[in-house]
C-alpha cells in the first residue's frame, strides 16, 4: 500500500502541532494527539494503531469525556463540514429515519445515567443494532460501562487512523 506509507511518512514528517491536529481528529482528546505524536515516526501502520489503541485506553477519565464531547449523539446527524463531522455521517448511515426517535429517548436515558454521550462504534451497524446495543448497555454498572466506553472510543479511533493515512477527507 504505497498510499498508506506515504500519507505515514508525510505525518511522521509533520511539525508536532500539525501533528497533533491531524490526530485530534480520530481522537479528540489532547492528551490523546500528544502521546501519539510525541511517539514519531513510526514504523508502518500497524504501530501508530497499536500506539494509538494504548494511548486510548490509558486515558484518564477526564480526558475520554473531552474526546466524548466532540462526538455527536447516535441517530443525530454530525453538522460542520470538518474531518470528523464527515466520518461521524458516514459511521453513522446505517441508522433508519423512523429510529431516530426511539434513539434519541435511548440518549437521554443514557446521558441521565452515566452523564456522557452513548458511544458506539457504528461502522457496519444498523440504526437497529445501535439501539439494541444502547439498551443492553443502561444495564452496566459504571465501571463496566466505562471500559466498554474506552472500547468503543479506541474501535471508532483505529477506523480514523486508518482513514487519516489512507488520505480520506
Amino acid at each position: 500500500m504505497p498510499e498508506t506509507l506515504t500519507a505515514l511518512d508525510a505525518f511522521n514528517a509533520r511539525p508536532p502541532d500539525e501533528a497533533k491536529d491531524e490526530l485530534i481528529t480520530c481522537c479528540a482528546s489532547r492528551v490523546f494527539a500528544a502521546r501519539v505524536a510525541e511517539r514519531r515516526p513510526y514504523r508502518d501502520l500497524d504501530e501508530l494503531l497499536a500506539v494509538a489503541e494504548e494511548a486510548v485506553k490509558g486515558l484518564e477519565w477526564p480526558d475520554v469525556l473531552e474526546a466524548l464531547a466532540a462526538h455527536p449523539r447516535i441517530g443525530e446527524r454530525a453538522g460542520g463540514g470538518g474531518r470528523e463531522a464527515a466520518w461521524s455521517r458516514q459511521e453513522q448511515a446505517g441508522v433508519e429515519d423512523e429510529l431516530r426517535e426511539s434513539l434519541a429517548a435511548g440518549n437521554r436515558d443514557y446521558e441521565a445515567r452515566f452523564g456522557h454521550v452513548y458511544l458506539v462504534c457504528a461502522s457496519g451497524l444498523s440504526g437497529a443494532r445501535m439501539l439494541a446495543r444502547l439498551r443492553e448497555r443502561l444495564g452496566n454498572d459504571e465501571e463496566s460501562e466505562r471500559a466498554v466506553v474506552r472500547e468503543e472510543l479506541a474501535k471508532i479511533t483505529r477506523l480514523r487512523l486508518v482513514k487519516l493515512m489512507e488520505g480520506e477527507r
